[in-house]
């Protein structure tokens, strides 16, 4: 075991991390280190999680107070701007987030509803009067909303919302309406008990002209908690996670505002009447004022990795404490993690958990560059939209498996709330479906590769085809990054003898990911091309292909996340550290490649006796990370005072 530190940044003040450990955290922070040890040392810590036993109103009772508390603290709406001459720091706001989601995740979804979503709303798509009347009181808990935007009948089809607002001049109010029961708004936070405002989405009307999707302010209760005339709401009661947060609906009949409600930034009402807009396209509109909210996929895939974090610190700490079964030489029984089957289950996610960190910190990077004034192109909106859908997609998945399978690895121990892994499991559930469904995401992500190729490709033939699909995946989709250059250069001196180089090399890793990723788009081109031909059902034609176009927009993200642990590796100057994190690297790559590997045989990409050894290499790796794994999660940065689980105390 490596000696511990005297307390470095990285850690709380009651922490004492071995020097691994706390080398491995520097890195996985990275450039946001000096933010992250900040907030997790300023923290109030100790009313950190909520009881289990707690039913629904006394869990939404408890939330609200502790989000009050937090704010007191300087938690909750930080680098959220409280006013018109602030402003938005979304490193701030993203790393709160993160730390938040140490702790109940009631409170950092109701966090994220009120000052990412609600808040954001007012923010992004508002202008000045909005700022100075509404974010004082947001960002000081005096004014409670929801983010009316989800549809029973209209999930993630926001573009055709129900809801309407109709604008009626001769009073310079505007109408909201739900004209069906699929126009009713649901499953929105602070909607069922707290809330007193929503940012509504639905179609603007003027003149008998429908302008598309656009946000209005509505009032939905009095001080006294009673709905506002023309507004019912509805309570969705019991959930499967997330007790604290008060989920509900709400419907509108008639309901009139003025003008001044609208949040006008990209599009709004002239005061003769008529509508105006800077951005003249309807459609180039819509995805304009849609990308504003891009921080909350951003968030969401960051708080996933964190459930998963705790999870996995909570089964790895029990793995080094829990004995079972004597063998030849150990009496006293066997540690679990000593079990190879055991570190089988447990240490590729770790080694996943790695991975999608450095991948956050990359797509962290580009959101601040972009919403931090940087100078940037709509093909730079466009990239972190689509790199937050496909990360968002990827990591809440991951987290949800993790999860599971560090509950089982706690064998009944871990079924117990006490150990709050199950409290986690129900929590990060619907993390797979809110902030837009994870299929639905993938596809996104499947269409935005394809791009502007559509039409090109529809004229090539088969090698023409292939040879636009390598110039997208190196070059459009794949952006020159320092990431992007390594991994090319090391991919393509693996090429000239992929079957010859190590199960560990960095270049053949690279070139497998990426020969699967191009492959799989040129297929999909490919049959897209096909099925559109001929003037048949184009949709069922592209619908038969959504299962190919997910293994395409995960082959991509999966790219994605191996470069950027493979440009974390590049920056780690520390020997020990690199060999440590080098073997982690391997054991992301050779997981990803062994899960996908009856594709890659199916190919001829690698052999069967290449497959059969990949499986041994993962053995391998996990056994060389055996005697690292309390540093490994101690890097994953969960400080193990905020674990709370019982069968980790002594």
């Amino acid at each position: 075991m490596t000696s511990t530190d005297t307390r470095p940044s990285s850690q709380t003040p009651s922490e004492r991390l071995t020097s691994l450990g706390s080398r491995l955290r520097a890195q996985l922070d990275g450039p946001y280190g000096h933010e992250r040890a900040a907030a997790r040392a300023e923290f109030p810590a100790e009313n950190l999680l909520r009881d289990p036993e707690l039913g629904v109103e006394e869990s939404r009772d408890w939330v609200l107070d502790r989000l009050r508390e937090l704010e007191a603290a300087g938690f909750g709406s930080a680098g959220v701007p409280d006013g018109a001459n602030s402003v938005s720091d979304p490193l701030t706001a993203v790393v709160t987030f993160e730390t938040l989601a140490h702790g109940d995740l009631s409170v950092t979804i109701k966090s994220g509803v009120q000052f990412g979503l609600f808040g954001g709303a007012v923010m992004n798509l508002g202008t000045e009067w909005h700022h100075e009347t509404y974010l004082p009181d947001i960002t000081a808990l005096r004014l409670l909303g929801a983010f009316a935007m989800t549809e029973l009948g209209h999930g993630s089809d926001v573009q055709h919302l129900e809801t309407t607002f109709t604008y009626l001049p001769e009073t310079d109010e505007i109408e909201v309406h739900s004209p069906t029961p699929g126009a009713t708004k649901a499953y929105l936070g602070n909607a069922a008990t707290h809330g007193t405002m929503a940012a509504v989405f639905g179609q603007l009307q003027v003149d008998g002209v429908n302008h598309g999707v656009h946000t209005v302010l509505v009032p939905i209760r009095d001080d006294e908690g009673r709905d506002a005339p023309g507004v019912t709401t509805g309570d969705h009661g019991h959930k499967g996670g997330l007790l604290g947060v008060d989920n509900g609906t709400l419907r509108f009949d008639h309901v009139r505002v003025p003008r001044r409600m609208l949040l006008n930034r990209y599009g709004g009402i002239a005061d003769d009447g008529t509508y105006e807009s800077s951005i003249e396209n309807p459609n180039r509109r819509f995805f304009t004022m849609l990308g504003t909210l891009v921080r909350g996929r951003v968030c969401i895939a960051a708080g996933s990795g964190i459930a998963a974090r705790r999870a996995l610190s909570i089964a790895v700490r029990h793995g080094l404490r829990r004995r079972q079964f004597p063998a030849p030489g150990r009496p006293e029984g066997v540690l679990l993690l000593d079990y190879q089957t055991h570190q089988r289950r447990l240490l590729p996610l770790v080694a996943r958990s790695y991975a999608l960190g450095f991948a956050q910190n990359e797509l962290t990077g580009r959101l601040i560059h972009i919403q931090g004034g940087g100078e940037h192109t709509e093909e730079d909106q466009r990239e972190l939209e689509l790199r937050a859908a496909g990360l968002k997609a990827m990591t809440s998945r991951f987290a949800n498996d993790a999860v599971q399978e560090a509950r089982e690895a706690c064998g009944g121990a871990g079924y117990m709330s006490e150990n709050r892994i199950v409290g986690i499991r129900e929590d990060v559930d619907v993390f797979a479906t809110f902030e837009g469904d994870n299929t639905v995401l993938l596809q996104l992500v499947a269409k935005g590769m394809l791009g502007g190729y559509a039409e090109e490709w529809k004229a090539l033939d088969r090698a023409g085809v292939m040879q636009a699909t390598t110039r997208m995946v190196g070059e459009a989709v794949g952006e020159r990054t320092s990431a992007r250059l390594l991994s090319q250069r090391l991919a393509d001196t693996a090429r000239r003898g992929p079957e010859s180089t190590t199960l560990v090399d960095r270049g053949w890793h690279a070139l497998m990911f990426e020969e699967r990723e191009k492959h799989a788009l040129g297929s999909l081109a490919r049959r897209i091309r096909a099925a559109t031909k001929g003037g048949g059902d184009r949709f069922e034609a592209i619908n038969r292909l959504g299962g190919h176009m997910q293994f395409v927009a995960r082959a991509h993200v999966e790219r994605l996340v191996l470069e950027a642990f493979m440009e974390a590796l590049d920056a780690c100057e520390d020997p020990e550290t690199r060999d440590v994190m080098e073997r982690v690297c391997s054991l992301y790559a050779l997981s990803s490649i062994h899960e996908d590997r009856a594709w890659f045989m199916e190919h001829q990409r690698i052999s069967t006796g290449r497959s059969k050894a990949i499986g041994d290499q993962i053995d391998a790796l996990c056994r060389e990370l055996r005697p690292h794994a309390l540093p490994l999660v101690e890097g994953l940065g969960v400080p193990a005072e905020w674990l709370r689980a019982a069968i980790l105390e002594d």
